[in-house]
């Protein structure tokens, strides 16, 4: 086989997703571009949410409960929810399509654990008078930062739960294969870890020392 026709057969095999040059189906390399996209939008809210913090006398409003038991709670859930995602990856590449589905679905019910808890923390805040335009305990800015922040990432889990749900039955029903089961976990795990840096600067950083 000459060079220019091996190069040929690599390069044709490398854009549909075989080993080289480029190892990546269109469907991963999607996602993993919607992924770079959306951390650079959480990276400009949380180093946005970081410069008005320094520049005001930001308030702590979280008392250890229930603020930080629930968003704790919240947390575990996520990193639970990582976990059998990776399960269902697993499965799903082992071509167990039942405990895949199965796995997708228990992660599922671990983001609605986690809007639940959420909303649930939200409705205690907003009952003390915290708003997107108002803030008893100090500067207006803290609940339009604060909600704007945990609402997108809020809104990221619910997606990835209808998401989810769409991949458990698509992947069941054999409409779908692998590598849609492992680019929902891509979208998923990254929800998880955005989640593990507002945590601590949202939450822990604004906790009520008595």
């Amino acid at each position: 086989m000459s060079e220019s026709h091996s190069t040929s057969v690599a390069t044709q095999a490398g854009w549909g997703g075989g080993v080289s040059p480029y190892g990546v189906g269109y469907k991963k390399l999607g996602m993993w571009l919607f992924i770079v996209s959306d951390a650079l939008t959480f990276s400009a809210l949380i180093v946005a949410y970081s410069y008005v913090r320094i520049a005001n006398d930001w308030p702590t409003p979280f008392e250890f409960y229930p603020a930080i038991i629930f968003s704790s709670v919240m947390t575990l859930v996520l990193l639970s929810s990582s976990l059998t995602m990776v399960f269902a990856v697993d499965a799903g590449h082992k071509g167990d399509r039942a405990a895949a589905a199965k796995w997708i679905w228990a992660t599922a019910l671990g983001g609605v654990i986690f809007i639940v808890l959420h909303v649930r923390e939200w409705l205690h805040l907003i009952h003390d008078g915290v708003t997107p335009t108002g803030n008893p305990f100090g500067t207006p800015l803290f609940g339009g930062t604060f909600f704007t922040i945990t609402g997108l990432h809020m809104t990221h889990v619910a997606i990835g739960v209808i998401y989810l749900a769409i991949v458990a039955m698509g992947f069941k029903s054999g409409k779908y294969d692998s590598e849609d089961v492992e680019v929902s976990g891509l979208y998923w795990h990254f929800v998880d870890l955005v989640w593990m840096f507002v945590f601590p600067m949202v939450y822990l950083m604004s906790t009520k020392v008595s």
